[in-house]
């Protein structure tokens, strides 16, 4: 099948070698919207009004911190702030009662129920989330459609385990029949041989460690625990 413009970073993570293609695919994707969120469109008056309500996860403001453009930052921060004080004044207008109302929902005041909403949205999470299950779509219909994907997809280094749960679980919506038990058997396959690889790979660097192991090779194991923290916790340590 001739490469699309949605398949191409599906290929292009399953080529990299990567132990998890779709760790590949997210960080990638999050480095892509971190560029977005500093670059021009942070002037944009329709990005400005999402980012002064969602603002960022503490994750993802950290890495915005670690940038070169402070100034996108605070221009974001100081916008954000506004509207914050702005809603909490109306909330607190409320007072403590726990009524549902336009702010506060069930067993929680309307200061409580804006700080909660406000802790659990982040733009840049946002933009992740609408974006990704379509990498999800595209490798069960590269496994459907394009021939030369199957092979590759049994040839990779395997996923982590929280993918690895994700495709596993999709695979029912998306494959019926033959397809789904030979999606399913090479998943399986390729999950545990890989995870299994990088265990042992991570069980010798901790034997290394012994002091009679001191002249034996390291084999694989330099690189063993980030690649083994991909596996256990879809994170990739650069």
């Amino acid at each position: 099948m001739a490469e699309k413009i949605y398949t191409i970073p599906v290929n292009d993570a399953f080529n990299s070698g990567c132990e998890c293609p779709l760790c590949k695919l997210y960080t990638d994707l999050e480095r892509e919207s971190i560029d977005f969120t500093m670059g021009p469109s942070y002037m944009e008056d329709d990005n400005r009004a999402v980012t002064d309500k969602m603002w960022f996860c503490p994750t993802h403001v950290r890495m915005l911190y670690a940038e070169k453009n402070r100034l996108g930052l605070a221009l974001m921060m100081n916008t954000h702030t506004n509207k914050v004080i702005k809603d909490l004044r109306e909330a607190v207008s409320k007072g403590h009662g726990t009524k549902s109302g336009l702010f506060s929902k069930a067993g929680k005041s309307a200061v409580g129920t804006y700080i909660d909403n406000l802790e659990e949205s982040c733009f840049i999470c946002d933009r992740i989330n609408k974006i990704f299950p379509r990498y999800i779509d595209t490798i069960f219909h590269m496994w459907k459609n394009d021939k030369d994907f199957i092979p590759k997809f049994k040839e990779s280094k395997g996923f982590c385990t929280y993918h690895f749960g994700i495709l596993y679980d999709e695979a029912p919506n998306k494959l019926k029949g033959k397809q789904l038990d030979e999606f399913t058997d090479a998943l399986v396959k390729v999950y545990f041989d890989n995870i299994e690889r990088v265990n042992g790979d991570v069980s010798w660097f901790i034997d290394k460690y012994d002091y009679r192991n001191n002249d034996a090779p390291w084999k694989n194991s330099k690189d063993a625990l980030p690649r083994g923290i991909i596996k256990s916790s879809h994170t990739i340590i650069e």
